[in-house]
């Protein structure tokens, strides 16, 4: 793999980049990295992550990406239970970790300052450049590849891990042409990427873009007009893009939406998250039928697609299933029910070799059904075979493309003095598709308000879990069992909605 690297106007050719990512993977082996090994990583957008990724990649290692908003309990929990062996962070990001405890680190120094001071024995800290190039490269036969380990989280509130097995040379050849078909993938591809590459799907692409020798234009962060700028400029062909940013390209004043040639664009991918129908329209008509959606889970791969003339035709739809994909709809005794009727999603996708949870079996025994798996989505089938996702029974809520898990900030708040009960939820969001609100019941003459609660959850979470809105309740609406009865408190906000997630 040999793709031309853009990132922020400095070009590394493609046999540069190339020997750059094999002398990190003798720089990882001389770390005692070897096949099935992790090594995690905390990294903005940039060069030096597709260099980590691929030179795991290369030895047979995997990479886990730890997103970079966290804070210290979070990625040592992370660092702890993915058992890294290295872990490869950007310096200012780790001085935002105090009291982080590490076993190896490898971090750049180039960035933003000086090395934090870590509680670190016997860690070795060097700059990434000097690290990687100190080790004499010998030749490296590449091995079986891995992938990705991300960490996804869960009902008991702490992150899964998700290690997937080595996939059959069948499969790794069946993965690259669902990547070719979900993504649009094809040789000579100019392809530009700046959602955050701690999540899964950016990060696929990147890899799949470097499997097809693409010039990959990197981008630390997205910018609605810079993006119109980029296409124009470097001709693009292929880019990712989620549902928030076509908002906030859309929300361009029209003199600056017409500024820029577009027409180099042949393919634009959205993974992260539903897309509402209005939206979509509203980029095809202005990007013309290049605007592609699917539906798919780091666990299962991705499952369904949907191109622009299908979407204008079946709205709010997450497409027909990819060839291969078993796909069954089916209620809570696993009876299918009949078709346009909503229940439970059960899939299976061969393509992917098969995974586990880290130390949790019985999370991963609990999502299988007779060969088939499920996510907690509901959702129906329509007469023509499309799947229309309509719901959640799990609590996830899905903002800006990052998975939020309720029962986490619950955990949190609940130790707010003052607070005795919580409930924390998906509310509709205009830019993101869902934002977070919390309903919060005090203890008897306890006195907080939406800036205190707001302020403690700060403080012990990332800030994108943080609640936008909070609300107060003399008492909360509860089921039989006892079980506060979320869907009532999240009805009034998603009251005239045109989706119910």
């Amino acid at each position: 793999m040999k793709p031309t690297i853009d990132f922020h106007g400095h070009r590394t050719a493609p046999e540069a980049f190339f020997q750059r990512y094999l002398r990190a993977a003798s720089a990882l082996c001389a770390a005692d990295v070897g096949e099935g090994d992790v090594v995690a990583m905390m990294m903005r957008n940039g060069p030096a992550v597709l260099e980590v990724m691929l030179a795991a990649r290369w030895i047979g290692a995997l990479w886990c990406p730890i997103n970079w908003h966290f804070k210290t309990d979070e990625v040592q929990y992370i660092l702890s239970d993915s058992g890294a062996k290295v872990f490869i962070a950007d310096a200012d990001l780790l001085a935002g970790l105090p009291g982080l405890k590490l076993d190896w680190i490898a971090t750049f120094v180039d960035r933003r300052g000086d090395v934090p001071a870590l509680q670190a024995e016997p860690a070795r800290v060097a700059d990434w450049d000097t690290w990687r190039d100190a080790t004499p490269r010998p030749a490296l036969e590449a091995s079986a590849p891995r992938g990705a380990m991300f960490y996804t989280s869960g009902t008991t509130g702490r992150p899964k891990g998700i290690r997937r097995a080595a996939s059959t040379p069948e499969q790794a050849a069946r993965g690259l042409e669902i990547l070719r078909h979900v993504l649009g993938f094809e040789p000579n591809m100019r392809a530009l990427v700046s959602a955050p590459m701690y999540h899964s799907a950016p990060n696929s692409f990147c890899i799949g873009a470097s499997m097809e020798n693409a010039h990959l234009f990197i981008e630390g962060r997205f910018d609605a007009e810079d993006t119109l700028r980029l296409i124009e400029q470097h001709c693009i062909t292929h880019a990712y893009l989620v549902p928030t940013m076509y908002v906030r390209m859309l929300k361009l004043p029209e003199a600056v939406r017409k500024r820029y040639d577009l027409s180099s664009m042949r393919f634009v991918s959205s993974t992260g998250s539903p897309c509402a129908p209005d939206v979509k329209r509203a980029m095809i008509e202005w990007w013309g039928p290049v605007i592609h959606e699917a539906y798919g889970a780091s666990e299962l791969g991705y499952m369904t697609r949907l191109d622009s003339h299908e979407a204008l035709r079946k709205p709010g739809s997450a497409g027909k299933p990819l060839p291969g994909v078993q796909l069954a709809i089916v209620d809570e005794q696993g009876q299918a029910v009949p078709q346009g009727k909503a229940g439970l999603i059960y899939v299976h996708q061969p393509a992917y070799a098969d995974f586990s949870y880290i130390g949790n079996d019985a999370a991963r025994q609990k999502m299988e059904r007779g060969g088939l798996k499920t996510l907690g989505d509901i959702g129906y089938i329509d007469e023509d075979g499309f799947l229309f996702i309509v719901d959640r029974s799990a609590d996830m809520v899905i903002s800006g493309g990052v998975n939020i898990y309720p029962v986490e900030i619950e955990a949190a708040l609940q130790m707010l003095p003052g607070v005795a009960d919580c409930a924390v939820f998906g509310i509709p969001d205009a830019e993101f598709g869902e934002a977070l609100a919390a309903a919060v019941q005090l203890s008897e003459g306890a006195t907080l308000s939406a800036d205190d609660v707001q302020a403690y959850l700060k403080s012990r979470l990332a800030t994108f879990k943080v609640p936008k809105i909070v609300s107060f309740h003399a008492q909360m609406p509860r089921e039989d069992t006892g079980k506060i009865f979320k869907r009532k408190l999240r009805e009034p906000y998603w009251a005239g909605a045109a989706r119910q997630i």
